[in-house]
C-alpha cells in the first residue's frame, strides 16, 4: 500500500509474482496467458508462490480466450478449476459469465459465488462487466454477493481515464455494497488523475510488456507507475 492506495498486480507467471513482491503490493491476481486476457493459472504456480508469501492471491477462472458466454460443459470445468484453486490456497476467484445478449448470467454466477463462499473466500467479477449495461449489472452483482468488480468504467483498453466519471459514479452509488477496482490501461501518466477523479482507494495493473512472445510484468515499468503514488 502506498499513500493508503491498495495495489493489486495482475501476474501471468511465477516470475511475475516474484517481480510484484519486490514492491509494496497488497494483492495479486494470478493468471496464465495474459496476452489472451488472462486464463486459469496452473496449480503449481499458485502452490509455489503461496509457499513463499502470505500475500492474498485471487486466481482467474477462465479456461479459454474469446467471449464470456460459457456452455454447460465449459462452466462445469470452470467450477472444478475454481474448487481446485481454492483447495490449494487461492484467497479468491476472479471470473465473469455473460449471456449471448451481454447480460449477466445469474445462474452461472450464483454457482461460482456459492463455491467461493463455501470456502469463505472472495469472489471477483472481471472486466466482462464492461460489456454490459453497468447500472443494471452492478445491482445484480450486489444481489448475487460479489465482493469486487474489476472495471475500466466501460472504456476500451487503454482508455481507462475516459471511464473515470463512470467509475466515480459506481463507487459513490454502490461502494458501500461492493468494491469497485479500477483496472485496464493503468499507466504512469494516468494513475494519479484516475485515483483523484474517482475517489477510489485501490487500483489494478499489470505493468506488462511483450517479451519472447508473451506478456510479462516489467520491473522498471511497475516501479515507474508505483513511484507516482508517492506524489498523491
Amino acid at each position: 500500500m502506498i499513500n493508503d492506495i491498495k495495489i493489486e498486480i495482475c501476474c501471468g507467471s511465477y516470475e511475475d509474482c516474484l517481480t510484484a513482491l519486490e514492491f509494496p503490493v497488497d494483492r495479486i491476481e494470478l493468471n496464465s496467458a495474459l496476452e489472451l486476457g488472462g486464463l486459469t493459472p496452473m496449480l503449481a504456480t499458485l502452490q509455489k508462490i503461496k509457499s513463499q508469501s502470505d500475500i492474498p492471491i485471487c486466481c482467474m477462472v477462465r479456461n479459454r480466450g474469446g467471449d464470456f458466454c460459457y456452455s454447460e460443459q465449459e462452466f462445469e470445468l470452470m467450477l472444478k478449476e475454481g474448487q481446485l484453486l481454492l483447495e490449494n490456497g487461492a484467497d479468491g476467484l476472479v471470473f465473469g459469465c455473460l449471456k449471448e445478449d451481454e447480460t449477466i448470467n445469474c445462474v452461472q454466477c450464483s454457482e461460482m459465488v456459492e463455491l467461493a463462499k463455501h470456502y469463505r473466500k472472495q469472489i471477483v467479477f472481471h472486466k466482462a462487466f464492461d460489456q454490459t449495461d453497468m447500472n443494471r449489472s452492478i445491482e445484480q452483482l450486489v444481489s448475487l454477493g460479489i465482493d469486487r468488480i474489476l472495471t475500466s468504467g466501460g472504456e476500451n483498453y487503454p482508455n481507462i481515464l475516459q471511464g473515470a466519471k463512470m467509475l466515480e459514479k459506481l463507487n459513490a452509488d454502490y461502494g458501500h455494497s461492493i468494491e469497485i477496482l479500477p483496472g485496464g490501461g493503468v499507466r504512469k501518466d494516468n494513475i494519479c488523475d484516475l485515483l483523484k477523479e474517482t475517489n477510489i482507494k485501490q487500483v489494478h495493473m499489470s505493468a506488462s510488456v511483450i517479451k519472447k512472445g508473451f506478456k510479462q510484468v516489467d520491473k522498471e515499468k511497475l516501479k515507474g507507475i508505483l513511484d507516482c503514488l508517492y506524489k498523491l
